[in-house]
């Protein structure tokens, strides 16, 4: 039950002026990111969103250095992923982000797409914008979960937005915009419980900041609560949403019989929820008592972090096939340099405690694309996504997992594209 109802919940409520600032974000580090100027215009002269680069500040890397070399082992009493963190795995990845990790090209792979920050009534999201290359060029609002960044769509976004290189035609071309959670990664941290949501912030960023008067929204994990959530409340703005997580349908005592696959799929549910769903239900109760721990020693957010692409993803028992080691330590890069890991779980507390849930006779409209990944957590079959949702695509993918922006971005690309094909037939 707890991860369905996270998101069932996930994305709720009206967004709230912030006071945080910028130089909020900044522990542990400094100086973590640089402002490039002149800012980039927007709709008015009075709304304009700054470019910005990231940079890792010398002291953050001397420290951070510091806490890998001085990292206290735990015992362990098997050399496979049987208790959770592998030791062999962890050691590896501990080494190479020490020692081989390459701080300058790190720099220059999360500086490859153009990064911007947005002032949203007080509160500070940032967000890639990618233009497209083709014929009129569609606005997709592509959205990732946790413990994911921007960096797991860093080979999906060029397909997306210049398709003619990979495969596509200029008509499948999108405008890309891929905005960073509040409380993630370079947008601000709510400095108090509930302050703002997801779905109202970026709704206002596409039609207000970008000028996009309609859009699609797509998105895996928490990312497709805020793009059903967006859907619900705003269907005359969202064109369609394209998804690969199912939020559950508010059923009643009038609902139709669960059909004998509609039962399988609530039991492998409930048996991943029992077997793998510890670190939610902690997320959604005690989140700030593990932030400490995290926030305080990189191994642990690496072992935290590292076992999920483990467990949830379609490596074929060749992690590093996947998920080479800087790929995996660029996504940490995120959480450690921004010292967003305690507010990034607090959004499952947030999810869980204040965010209003779904009605009786709630329903999505909106055109719906269902992806299902075969190593994803889970896959809801297409009768049980239609008790909620317009479902106008439903696809079983052959390969991938919980995090197919990385794992198979061809596919996942391939996918929203011909989604986007039947809305423009409709």
């Amino acid at each position: 039950m707890l991860r369905r109802q996270f998101l069932k919940q996930a994305g709720g409520a009206m967004a709230m002026a912030a006071t945080a600032s910028i130089s909020a974000m900044a522990a542990p580090a400094k100086s973590w990111l640089a402002f490039n100027q002149p800012a980039s215009k927007r709709i008015s002269d009075t709304m304009t969103d700054q470019a910005f680069t990231i940079r890792f500040d010398s002291d953050l890397k001397k420290d951070l250095r510091q806490r890998l070399a001085q990292t206290r082992w735990s015992d362990a009493v098997t050399t496979d992923w049987l208790y959770g963190m592998n030791e062999s795995f962890i050691r590896t990845l501990v080494q190479h982000w020490n020692v081989d990790y390459d701080f300058d090209a790190a720099e220059k792979r999360l500086n490859t797409l153009p990064l911007f920050r947005a002032n949203i009534g007080g509160f500070g999201i940032s967000y890639i914008h990618l233009k497209g290359r083709g014929t009129n060029p569609k606005p997709l609002l592509l959205m990732n979960g946790w413990p994911s960044s921007f960096v797991e769509y860093g080979k999906l976004a060029p397909m997306l937005a210049n398709p003619l290189t990979f495969g596509g035609t200029a008509d499948d071309a999108f405008d890309l915009v891929i905005p960073a959670l509040p409380g993630f990664g370079y947008s601000d941290r709510p400095t108090r419980p509930y302050q703002v949501n997801a779905e109202d912030l970026f709704h206002t960023l596409m039609t207000e900041h970008l000028g996009y008067t309609r859009y699609l929204a797509a998105g895996t994990d928490i990312g497709a609560g805020v793009a059903t959530r967006l859907a619900l409340k705003h269907p005359d703005s969202v064109m369609g949403i394209h998804i690969s997580t199912v939020v559950d349908p508010p059923l009643t005592a009038t609902s139709a019989p669960l059909s004998d696959g509609e039962k399988a799929y609530l039991a492998s549910a409930s048996r991943w929820e029992a077997e793998e769903g510890a670190y939610e239900h902690l997320q959604m109760t005690r989140p700030q008592t593990l932030a400490f721990a995290l926030a305080d020693s990189p191994t642990g957010l690496a072992s935290w972090i590292v076992e999920k692409y483990y467990f949830w993803s379609d490596h074929g028992q060749d992690l590093l096939q996947t998920f080479p080691l800087d790929m995996l330590i660029d996504n940490l890069m995120i959480y450690w340099a921004t010292g967003t890991i305690g507010s990034s779980m607090r959004y499952y507390y947030d999810s869980r405690h204040f965010r209003p849930k779904l009605q009786a006779g709630d329903h999505v409209s909106v055109p719906t694309a269902i992806c299902m990944w075969p190593k994803d957590l889970v896959t809801a079959p297409k009768s049980w996504a239609e008790r909620f949702y317009n479902v106008q695509q439903y696809s079983l993918q052959k390969i991938g997992g919980h995090f197919p922006g990385w794992e198979a971005p061809a596919e996942y690309a391939a996918d929203v594209r011909q989604f986007a094909r039947h809305l423009r037939n409709l």
